[in-house]
Order: structure tokens, then C-alpha cells, then sequence
């Protein structure tokens, strides 16, 4: 039903979104920083079940409204592509930051926690972008079931973000040291950070695909 290139796939542009610098990641390296990583583990919860929040929708059909109005698809992923270009253009221009230079955060008790990371996941523009104009790219209405290809996606796509966020949460704390102490290392992980984020805006950009609408 579902291509092992579309999995791949999309776990490739799953990877290449998590690695790169946006809400999810400068909080969870924050709050790992500044308040361990059991509170980063918390919060990597919150962000879990913001995933499956956007996932559910998708599978639902959210997709509809953009194959009823095309124009609306194009805007949107138009301003996703604007979206991605800004944080470009903030990790690549001059004195720009990286994300493992934490923002100092208080502390604050697990349900917080959960709270924020849902809460930033929810209104983390990558994840709309992901959702609404990269997930359906992927999906081959003419395999039938395009539900369950879109829930396949979606899981294979959760799978690597966790796994990359996870990641990031234990080491935080050992990766910014790192970094602070070698700024030339700091610079090439942003100018990665950089291009990869602009190459992903000319892609979504470029694209001519309409969208799918998840039925099963």
C-alpha cells in the first residue's frame, strides 16, 4: 500500500525538519539546559502528543478544504515557504544564533511541561507545513486507502522526530558546552541548519502537486 520510498522519503524530510532550528528544538535544548533532562523528556511528551494531534487530523481529512479551494493551498504553503526562508535568513545572517544556545527558562513542574511542549508543537509552523503540504505529496491515491497511507506517513514521520528530539534532549546540555567553546563549530552547524531550512522553502515553494484528501 505504501511504497518503501514514500516511507523513506518522508522520513527523510522528517529528519531534515527536526535537525533544523524551529520552536520544538530551542525549547527542548532549553529546558533541558536549564532544568535537566527529565524536564526535557517531559516536555518531549507534550510534543509527542502534538504530533498526534496534527497525524488524527490529517487522517480525518484535513486536507479537504484545500482540494475544495485550491487558492488556499497555494497561499498556504506559499507562507510556509516564507516561514522557512525567515528562519533561514535568521540562522545564516550575521550574529545569528544557534539552536543549542539556550534561552534561560525557570523551572516549572511536569504538567507545565506537558503543557508547553503541546503547546509549542500546536503552534510550530514546520509541523502545519509537514502536515498540510509535504505528507500528502507522499501519498499514492491510486493505491487505494489513502487513510491508512496517511497514518503510516504520519507514524514513520513521528518515529524519527522522536527518536532525533530525544536525542537532542540527553545531549543537550554536552552539545551546547561543546559548541560554545568551538565557535567555528557553532557557525558550520548553522550554516547547515541555514541551508537546509532554504532548501526546503524552494522545494515546498516550487511545487505544483495539489492536494490529497485523506479518504479511505
Amino acid at each position: 500500500m505504501v511504497t518503501v520510498g514514500a516511507l523513506v522519503g518522508i522520513g527523510l524530510v522528517a529528519l531534515g525538519l527536526v535537525l533544523t532550528p524551529g520552536p520544538n528544538m530551542v525549547y527542548l535544548v532549553s529546558r533541558s539546559v536549564t532544568q535537566g533532562r527529565r524536564a526535557g523528556l517531559v516536555s518531549l511528551l507534550g510534543v509527542a502528543v502534538g504530533f498526534l494531534v496534527y497525524l488524527t487530523a490529517a487522517v480525518a481529512g484535513i486536507a479537504t478544504v484545500f482540494v475544495l479551494v485550491p487558492p488556499l493551498y497555494t497561499a498556504v504553503k506559499l507562507a510556509g515557504a516564507a516561514y522557512l526562508l525567515w528562519l533561514a535568513w535568521r540562522t545564516l545572517r550575521p550574529g545569528g544564533s544557534s539552536a543549542f544556545t539556550p534561552t534561560p527558562l525557570p523551572p516549572d513542574r511536569p504538567r507545565r511541561l506537558f503543557t508547553m511542549g503541546l503547546v509549542t508543537n500546536l503552534l510550530n509552523p514546520k509541523i502545519a507545513i509537514l502536515y498540510v503540504s509535504l505528507l500528502p505529496q507522499f501519498v499514492e491515491p491510486a493505491r487505494g486507502q489513502v487513510a491508512v497511507q496517511s497514518l503510516l506517513l504520519g507514524l514513520t514521520q513521528i518515529a524519527v522526530a522522536l527518536t532525533v528530539n530525544g536525542l537532542i534532549v540527553l545531549t543537550a546540555g554536552t552539545v551546547s558546552t561543546f559548541l560554545s567553546s568551538r565557535p567555528d563549530w557553532a557557525r558550520a552547524q548553522r550554516y547547515v541548519m541555514g541551508g537546509v531550512l532554504a532548501g526546503l522553502a524552494v522545494r515546498i515553494a516550487a511545487d505544483r502537486s495539489r492536494a490529497a484528501v485523506a479518504m479511505p
